[in-house]
């Protein structure tokens, strides 16, 4: 693959606002940045790929900087669902006809934050471990297939956690961890290439650049007014992807 400067641009610009996404709302830099890499990436796979190595950049500092927030306790459950379903989808990527499912997962988000954005304040999600082993599997299939493990667990989290550093703390190590995973399971499957490592390069400082910007903005904002980004950016994600 050549990676012109036209491409090198937009690599660089399309990971400041997918950082910037992220940092703000708790999510969302798979879905953003999968509306790209898709078109000059030489494959889904490996455009999965790159998308979770940039966004695992990115949520490992931001894990850091959040270390004291972080409880494991309201995250190995989801997680270790997340991990199992994860290692069954990914090797169905290379051969899975996406475009039908996407539509479908395109109307839920659109449907959810629109329900959510409204009725928000009449539910209280509780933390329990049956509820977290669900929400874990329906993210390891959306991560193991799309790249977009976030919706599910932002859902969960942004309603049960108390308080904005806490949702930011446990769905970024989540994050974390289920990137890092998926990395290894994507490399065993011979997506991890040469394209990937070089893409990488050329990305990582626009993820920098993205995530100064986003915490200047998270630190700024309320823990009210962060629920109506994640909605709402929930719901231009469905948008997006209906158009996929």
């Amino acid at each position: 693959m050549e990676f012109s400067p036209q491409i090198i641009a937009l690599l660089f610009s399309s990971a400041i606002i997918a950082a910037f996404i992220q940092r703000v709302s708790g999510f969302g830099f798979g879905i953003f940045i999968m509306t790209l890499l898709p078109l000059f990436m030489p494959s889904y796979g490996e455009s999965t790929t790159l998308s979770g190595l940039l966004a695992l950049s990115q949520s490992l500092v931001v894990a850091i900087q959040m270390r004291k927030y972080i409880v494991w306790k309201r995250i190995i459950p989801m997680l270790t669902a997340f991990l199992l379903v994860s290692y069954i989808t990914i090797g169905y990527v290379a051969s899975f006809e996406y475009s039908f499912l996407m539509h479908i997962l395109g109307i839920t988000l659109i449907v959810l934050s629109i329900y959510f954005f409204f009725f928000s304040s009449k539910i209280h999600i509780k933390q329990s471990i049956p509820m977290q082993f669900g929400i874990g599997s329906i993210s390891g299939v959306m991560g193991g297939f799309f790249g977009m493990q976030g919706p599910p667990a932002v859902l969960y989290y942004v309603q049960s956690e108390p308080d904005k550093n806490s949702y930011s703390a446990q769905t970024q190590v989540y994050f974390v961890t289920g990137n890092i995973f998926m990395s290894f399971v994507r490399a065993q499957n011979g997506f991890f290439t040469i394209d990937v490592g070089k893409a990488w390069i050329f990305a990582i400082a626009g993820v920098v650049v993205g995530t100064i910007i986003g915490s200047m903005v998270f630190k700024r904002i309320s823990a009210d007014k962060l629920k109506k980004v994640v909605y709402g950016y929930m719901a231009i994600s469905g948008v997006i992807m209906l158009f996929k």
